[in-house]
Formats: structure tokens, C-alpha cells, sequence
């Protein structure tokens, strides 16, 4: 067994949280203590390690190369003790994993199935937090974030869940019978620009100009669809509910493939049991 430093495990922890952070103020108001609480302590390890951790810039904190080698090993300890303290705590043996999800996933495929996870896997309990797909999973606090993409992220590992077809949804009402029939409609937009035009050129039809509006939530352009506003291109598996339930209706069978669902961790952490029992779930569900 190595030799265990006799360094201060308060001081580690706040070095930890300030490099996540990237401020000492943000690292001051997640550890609910002041500023100078948190440069006292760095200053502190510091002085015991003999180097310097950070640089202060007027872009904020730069970890020098000590920092950047010693916040990884920091972040993976520190992460399975908080693991392991919530498996034994109370006497149950339980792992909590924080996991960020996009909205559309959590909604449409995820939130309606925790109860068929926490019945398969009792031992692991998710906290959920949606986002946008626009999530920083080290600085955020998280285990590992579902996004959807193609799978490539810098700096991250991503482990593919399953493909999103997508296809023009609408409300029931709307007269919708060929690709044609949608130039006198309404067709809303996310802010990837590319997905109406290649959903048209799937059907061998050239694509309108585009002037419905923007909407960053896939689930707000199905609710206002669902209220006969207009036509949303929405992945179809994650509006599954909308569709049985007669709210939504899928006219065309066309589809376009444009990305999917992926379970995305830092390169620089690994795969835990817990993540991987969540992906196989994923998968096979």
C-alpha cells in the first residue's frame, strides 16, 4: 500500500469543487462558505504539495499541469466515496447516479419507464436533470449525461442507446395525405437547420422555404402540433404515448435518421457497474 500524505481532506474537496467550478466564487457557493474560505484552503494544499494549482486569469481559473493531473484522480476518489456513502447509509444498499438528460429523452422514453428500472435494478436509485442537450457533465455534478447526436462530443465517451427516426407529426385534424401537402402548413423548427431539408430529400420532394418558428424543446413543438399549430418533425419513438393516445398522428411514413440517443461520460472517468447496468437497460428495454 502506497503511503496516504498527511494531507487535509477538507482542502482536497475544495480543490476539487473550485477546478469543477472553475471559480472560487461558484466553488464558494457550492461548499456554502466564503471566498476567502476557498483561497485559504487552496493556498493551504498548496503550500503542503509545494506547486501551484491554479492560475487566476480575467477569464477565471486555470489549473496549471499539477492541477490537471491531480483533479481527475480528485474527482473519480471523491465520486466513489459519495457512492459508497449512499449505498451504506441508512443500511441501504443503494448507488445513486446523477444523470443529465435532454428533455425529449426524459419525457418521451425515460421518466415513463423508472418504475420498470427501479423494479429490474433495486439497488440503483437516478436523479434526473434535463437540459437543452447543452450540459457540462464534470462541472454540473454529473455521473454521465443522455444527449442526442452522432455520438461525437470532445472529451467525451459516448455509448449509443438507440436511433431517433424522425417524421412529420400533427394534430389529427390537420389534412395532411403527401410531402406536397406540406407547403401550405405550418413546420416547425428546432435549431438544427438541417433536418426538415434532409427529411425532403428522403421523399424525393425539395423543401419549402423554411419561416415557422424555432423552438429549442421537441416537446413544445409536439404540445403546439398536438394543438393543430402546425407540424412538428419529432423523433417518433420518443412520442410514442402521443401517438396511441390519438393526440398526435403520423401521416407519412417517411422517416429521416439524423442521430440518437447517446449515454456520454468524461474520457478521463470510467464506466461504473451502475452506468453500465443503466445502458444495457437502456438498450434492451
Amino acid at each position: 500500500m502506497p503511503d496516504r500524505p498527511d494531507i487535509p481532506l477538507n482542502a482536497l474537496r475544495t480543490f476539487e469543487v473550485a477546478a469543477r467550478q472553475g471559480s472560487f466564487t461558484r466553488a464558494a457557493i457550492e461548499l456554502r462558505v466564503t471566498q476567502a474560505a476557498v483561497s485559504h484552503q487552496i493556498a493551504r494544499l498548496e503550500d503542503i504539495l509545494g506547486v501551484i494549482l491554479f492560475h487566476r486569469t480575467s477569464a477565471g481559473l486555470v489549473m496549471t499541469d499539477a492541477g490537471q493531473s491531480l483533479f481527475p484522480v480528485m474527482e473519480r476518489g471523491l465520486d466513489d466515496i459519495a457512492r459508497m456513502l449512499d449505498r451504506v447509509a441508512g443500511g441501504q444498499p443503494a448507488e445513486v447516479l446523477n444523470i443529465g438528460v435532454v428533455t425529449t429523452f426524459a419525457a418521451g422514453w425515460l421518466i415513463p419507464r423508472l418504475e420498470e428500472f427501479a423494479k429490474t435494478h433495486p439497488g440503483i436509485t437516478l436523479r434526473l436533470s434535463t437540459n437543452n442537450n447543452r450540459v457540462e457533465i464534470a462541472r454540473e455534478g454529473l455521473d454521465a449525461a443522455i444527449r442526442f447526436g452522432t455520438g461525437k462530443w470532445p472529451g467525451t465517451e459516448a455509448h449509443h442507446i438507440m436511433d431517433a427516426p424522425m417524421s412529420p407529426l400533427c394534430a389529427p385534424a390537420v389534412d395532411l395525405r403527401c410531402p406536397a401537402d406540406l407547403r401550405r402548413l405550418r413546420l416547425f423548427r428546432s435549431y438544427r437547420a438541417d433536418e426538415w431539408p434532409a427529411w425532403f430529400a428522403q421523399t424525393g420532394e425539395t423543401c419549402p422555404p423554411l419561416t415557422g418558428p424555432v423552438l429549442d424543446s421537441s416537446v413544445a413543438m409536439a404540445d403546439l402540433a398536438a394543438e393543430g399549430f402546425g407540424v412538428a418533425l419529432l423523433p417518433v419513438p420518443m412520442f410514442e404515448r402521443h401517438l396511441l393516445s390519438g393526440r398526435l398522428k403520423r401521416p407519412l411514413s417517411a422517416t429521416v435518421t439524423l442521430g440518437g440517443y447517446w449515454l456520454t461520460i468524461p474520457r478521463d472517468r470510467r464506466m461504473t457497474s451502475a452506468l453500465t447496468m443503466l445502458l444495457e437497460w437502456m438498450r434492451g428495454a
